[in-house]
């Protein structure tokens, strides 16, 4: 490599702002463009080589987050992307799609709530018939919201979360999976919080704790199919998932400061991982969940 394009070493503390952040509540679902700073998901940063070339991709909530720096880095490795979203989300998947189209890859948005059995179906039907296949499915879309005690748990707020993050991974890959081909791949979101649950996060923690199950159980059951199964799990990320109810207000302030690295990751930051998952370079990684947290929680 040439030193004109050597990357110079950096110092991954000092990389990206450090708290402490200011005040920022949002409605659920909250949007990228509003956080302040603006989260980096890889829009001047991520250099694509060609690793995904010819690839079809369907990312739930691959407006915002980490679902949107994955499909970011996905269109810039050569893959066409399909991203869902909710519909109040739309502004946000605009700029996801322009990027994705940007680096000369098709790209399309299916705005809906995953959290019904016919959407799911549906989004899986329609996102194939745009991309002429599916060989990557990313289950990302997540909601969480912190709750001080169990007693102020509502049985509504349990049962979105609950539909969110197990059913329609459940639902969308049940609808996928007789479309997926030899050498396809599956990737879950899951979270430190499987691992080392808040206090305040009761049920997005056994949810995402059940996204580890499914990862280590359907790739004993795909294994033999030529298809693998991987999952993240991010630590403290910088997305409007934390600032529009998954982290009290207080929280945000110094969101991220308790790390080794003493900051957030950013969504750019995790994009690498996704592409290292779905790349068939990574043939032999199946039942894995890789971390990213900062330096804390497991795996």
């Amino acid at each position: 490599m040439s030193e004109q394009n050597q990357k110079p070493l950096e110092n991954p503390a000092n990389k990206y702002p450090k708290p402490p952040f200011v005040k920022q509540p949002q409605e659920v679902p909250g949007l990228a463009s509003k956080m302040q700073p603006v989260p980096d998901h890889g829009e001047e940063s991520y250099k694509g080589s060609g690793r995904l070339s010819g690839r079809k991709a369907l990312i739930t909530g691959g407006d915002s987050g980490i679902g949107r720096a994955a499909a970011i880095a996905y269109a810039r490795e050569g893959a066409d992307v399909v991203i869902n979203y909710l519909p109040e989300e739309q502004s946000d998947a605009d700029e996801v799609i322009a990027l994705i189209e940007a680096a000369g890859r098709k790209g399309f948005g299916i705005p809906g709530d995953i959290r019904t059995e016919a959407f799911c179906k549906s989004l899986v039907e329609q996102a194939a018939e745009k991309l002429g296949g599916i060989d990557i499915l990313v289950n990302n879309a997540g909601h969480q919201q912190a709750v001080e005690s169990l007693l102020d748990l509502t049985s509504e707020g349990f049962d979105t979360t609950i539909k969110t993050n197990i059913y329609a991974p459940f639902w969308i890959t049940k609808a996928a999976l007789p479309l997926l081909p030899e050498g396809a791949v599956i990737i879950a979101t899951s979270s430190v919080q499987a691992y080392d649950p808040s206090e305040n996060l009761f049920d997005y923690a056994q949810t995402k704790a059940a996204n580890v199950a499914f990862v280590k159980s359907l790739a004993k059951q795909l294994g033999p199919k030529g298809i693998r199964v991987n999952g993240v799990a991010p630590g403290p990320v910088w997305t409007p998932l934390q600032t529009s109810g998954g982290q009290p207000q207080d929280d945000i302030v110094e969101f991220g400061g308790k790390t080794p690295l003493g900051r957030p990751g950013q969504p750019a930051e995790l994009a690498s991982i996704y592409v290292q998952l779905a790349d068939s370079d990574a043939s032999y990684a199946t039942g894995q969940v890789y971390g990213a947290a900062g330096g804390s929680g497991h795996p």
